[in-house]
């Protein structure tokens, strides 16, 4: 959606607005999505800018639309140890945990990261899905005592290696030296607030999530001051960065139709927990049989992509078609084009040549492995 006029962005009263929504528009957002019945900010200008001013400096990206579900009461850690096969007993009060849920069947509902408030209160920071609704469903039948709620919270995303100077000007090095995936509550300048090392950039970064909506202008403004020694940009998260990280994207890369073996995401399954949860039958049955098809990274032999793809390409080997590009980008760093593809799993070996079908032709592409850059995410992590 493109912005005719200033402040027009006609999406209708049946979007919601984020805290930071006026913020982004005077800071220069051009065009918005919609992600969990929100706006969000997709265009601050050149894409490349924005990866650049990434990787170089930082960014402050509103992601607002990452909604929470607030889950609290007596059976609050049962219940979610229910929804996800990853095991929880283990995560602490202040720390966060990259969890999946799953259905019957197995199949991937979201990603969301899971953050423990207390010992009986947990926050699911959701990819774009209705899993308020699903996991309201689940607490039905559940004859749980838990208490299920969308949150007054709204995040925000500082992104880059110039991050943590700026996050240690504003609010000190206790909270600038967090652990990666750990977080801490604090009240600044009368806003209350979570800060937590976690992102989705696969840079170093953190977020910052308000706690009060009506204080969104105000935060943004404190933040962009603050970092605007350290050359911080307003942004959008990073396409480009995120395929090099090989991180998925919910609806694009995965949906309820993939299980996590097939995502590379088998590490978070324990299937040895004695706990119940959503699919362990399924899941246990996959892992037995084997999986059909996987996800794998592509170099892409062609021009460069001036755009990153809006449908899904097919992919041909020995003129059959055995499987399909979910994401693609042209990475100005690596000088490729790289992408995120769903193969038939008799193709899936590093070094397959096979071909992608492109706008009614057919380029040369590789199966590589992935992630494209910083495979162990040590820049996430530092």
């Amino acid at each position: 959606m493109k912005n005719k006029n200033k402040n027009d962005f006609g999406f209708g009263t049946q979007i919601r607005k984020s805290p930071f929504f006026k913020a982004t528009v005077q800071w220069g957002a051009k065009d918005f999505s919609v992600y969990n019945h929100m706006y969000i900010p997709r265009d601050f200008g050149d894409p490349e800018e924005n990866f650049w001013n990434l990787i170089n400096k930082a960014i402050l990206c509103d992601v607002s639309v990452e909604r929470q579900v607030e889950i609290t009461g007596p059976d609050a850690e049962k219940f979610v140890q229910f929804l996800t096969p990853r095991d929880i007993s283990q995560c602490a009060v202040g720390q966060c945990k990259y969890i999946i849920l799953t259905d019957n069947n197995g199949g991937i509902l979201n990603d969301p990261v899971l953050l423990r408030l207390g010992k009986n209160h947990f926050w699911l920071s959701l990819a774009d899905s209705d899993i308020l609704l699903w996991v309201k469903g689940i607490a039905i039948n559940s004859n749980m005592n838990i208490n299920i709620c969308e949150p007054d919270v709204s995040p925000l995303q500082l992104q880059g290696p110039k991050s943590r100077e700026i996050i240690n000007a504003l609010f000190g090095e206790s909270v600038s030296q967090l652990r990666y995936y750990w977080f801490i509550e604090l009240n600044h300048e009368g806003i209350p607030l979570i800060v937590s090392r976690t992102g989705w950039s696969s840079e170093l970064g953190y977020e910052i999530f308000l706690r009060d909506g009506s204080q969104g202008t105000k935060l943004w403004e404190i933040i962009m001051k603050a970092g605007e020694p350290f050359g911080l940009k307003p942004g959008h998260t990073s396409t480009i960065r995120r395929i090099e990280g090989g991180m998925l994207s919910y609806h694009a890369d995965m949906n309820s139709e993939n299980n996590p073996f097939e995502m590379n995401l088998e590490r978070l399954v324990n299937l040895d927990m004695k706990t119940k949860f959503i699919g362990k039958m399924a899941l246990s049955n996959i892992k037995l049989n084997g999986i059909s098809k996987k996800q794998i990274g592509l170099i892409i032999d062609t021009k460069p992509l001036n755009s990153p793809n809006k449908e899904f390409w097919s992919i041909e080997i020995d003129e059959q078609i055995v499987g399909k590009v979910t994401s693609a980008v042209y990475s100005p760093r690596l000088k490729e084009n790289i992408a995120l593809a769903m193969i038939d799993i008799n193709f899936a070996h590093i070094g397959t040549s096979l071909k992608v079908h492109i706008d009614g032709s057919k380029e040369k592409a590789k199966i590589v492995q992935i992630p494209f850059y910083d495979p162990k995410k040590q820049k996430a992590k530092i």
